[in-house]
């Protein structure tokens, strides 16, 4: 990760990274830091948990679920952001993206998201194809989240259980259209 990291860096490749699991084992969250130490990451995408490992050496979470909020995080996250001079996404029921200066927050999804493996991962992958298209990071990470979780919402209107939402969830990423984004978007920005 570190070669792939620095050879990125050197292309001015934007890097994404999601600090999974970081502070649930020393490896996780010291292998996090490495990376962010050597590399020119763009953006962070992690929940409240993982985001606050990244700042606080004594925050601790539960596996790769997050045991804080997206508020608890929320200061922690614009100090962190300021100091690597990176975009972090806390993510969870309202997303929060900061660069430091800027904070927005997504309010797009549904609670059925939290209860399918990857749908963090997702996110993240969802946010490095629209800075793919998108120079501005902090543009891109929450126009990203916004798609994302209305692809949740709208794969909520066919689907009641974690199995079925994960398929109408696949199907409405595929679905959505730009209008649609642009209609149905929920940001707030605080800056």
């Amino acid at each position: 990760m570190i070669k792939a990291g620095k050879k990125a860096s050197e292309s001015k490749t934007p890097i994404i990274l999601d600090p999974v699991g970081s502070g649930a084992t020393s490896l996780r969250t010291s292998a996090a830091k490495r990376i962010i130490r050597e590399t020119r990451v763009s953006v962070i995408r992690g929940n409240a948990s993982e985001i606050l490992s990244l700042r606080q050496d004594d925050s601790k979470t539960k596996g790769v679920d997050s045991i804080h909020t997206v508020e608890a995080a929320a200061e922690s996250a614009k100090i962190l952001a300021g100091e690597l001079e990176s975009v972090l996404a806390v993510t969870g029921p309202t997303d929060l993206i900061t660069d430091g200066q800027q904070v927005i927050r997504v309010s797009n999804g549904h609670p059925l998201m939290g209860y399918v493996t990857g749908t963090g991962c997702t996110a993240t992958v969802t946010i490095g194809a629209f800075l793919s298209v998108d120079e501005d990071p902090v543009s891109a990470t929450a126009t990203a989240l916004a798609f994302f979780g209305l692809a949740g919402e709208v794969a909520a209107k066919n689907a009641f259980a974690p199995g079925s939402f994960m398929i109408a969830m696949l199907d409405a990423l595929y679905m959505i259209t730009p209008e649609e984004l642009l209609r149905e978007c929920k940001f707030e920005d605080f800056t």
